[in-house]
Formats: structure tokens, C-alpha cells, sequence
């Protein structure tokens, strides 16, 4: 019987994953031309005020997936970033960090996230339902 590629990588919560780690899989994935790569402080603060930070990691260690998210623990979960690496799309990798993501939020809870543009055909694929009622309001300068 083959093996699932998905459970080749450890999936694990890492409150402490370091800015740096967070930044090299930000940049790995694409993510990061959406993200404050090049504000410590900010990606600082994301990491320390997040509620759920999961990694994916291969079985020697190398950071290869993360996710993190906002949540209540009771009614929604917003999964701020989903990252993976580029090099191990396609492996189930991000369906097993989301997974995980609402496992630890609970499952009882809305999992509620927003796209990258290229991913957008990723999450009907993997039976996540798009909603069309989403407002923004964009962050000012301080």
C-alpha cells in the first residue's frame, strides 16, 4: 500500500517558532509578497498575539509548513496564514495544517480564511466553502 506523502511531515504546535523560521517559509511559499517580511516588530507581534501556530516539519527537522491563527476557542477561527513551502505543494501538507489548525481551535468553531489569489482553486478542492460577504477595511499608516 503507498504511503500518504501528507503523513511523511510532523505536524506540531511551536508557540515560539522564530521570526526568522516564520519569514525563510513566508518567502518559501509566496506568501510573503503579501506579508511585513521586512518589519521584525510586525512579524513579531503576529507570532507572539497569535492563539495557534502549527508547523509542518519534515523527519530531519526542516521547517516545510506553518500555520497561524486568531481564534475564540468557541465560535470562529481565522486562519491568518497558511504557508508552504513551494517545493512541497501538492503533498497534503496544507490540508493536514488546516486540519490540525481547527482541531486545536476546535472543531465547533467557523474556520474562516482568506485567500492568496493563486490558491483560490485550491480550497473548494479540499471541501472549504467560499463565502461572498467578506469586508475589509485596510490598515492605516500610524
Amino acid at each position: 500500500m503507498p504511503t500518504d506523502p501528507a503523513r511523511e511531515f510532523t505536524i506540531a504546535a511551536e508557540p515560539s517558532l522564530s521570526a526568522d523560521e516564520f519569514v525563510d517559509v513566508l518567502r518559501r511559499s509566496t506568501l510573503a509578497e503579501r506579508r511585513p517580511v521586512d518589519n521584525a516588530d510586525q512579524i513579531a507581534g503576529m507570532l507572539a498575539h497569535a492563539h495557534v501556530v502549527l508547523t509542518a516539519r519534515t523527519p530531519e527537522g526542516a521547517l516545510v509548513g506553518v500555520s497561524r491563527a486568531i481564534t475564540d476557542f468557541h465560535y470562529c477561527t481565522y486562519l491568518s496564514d497558511l504557508a508552504v513551502d513551494v517545493d512541497y505543494q501538492g503533498r497534503g501538507v496544507g490540508r493536514r495544517l488546516i486540519e490540525e489548525t481547527h482541531a486545536v481551535a476546535g472543531r465547533q468553531t467557523t474556520l474562516i480564511l482568506l485567500s492568496a489569489p493563486a490558491a483560490r482553486g485550491y480550497y473548494p478542492h479540499i471541501g472549504m466553502e467560499q463565502h461572498d460577504s467578506c469586508w475589509i477595511i485596510r490598515p492605516t499608516a500610524s
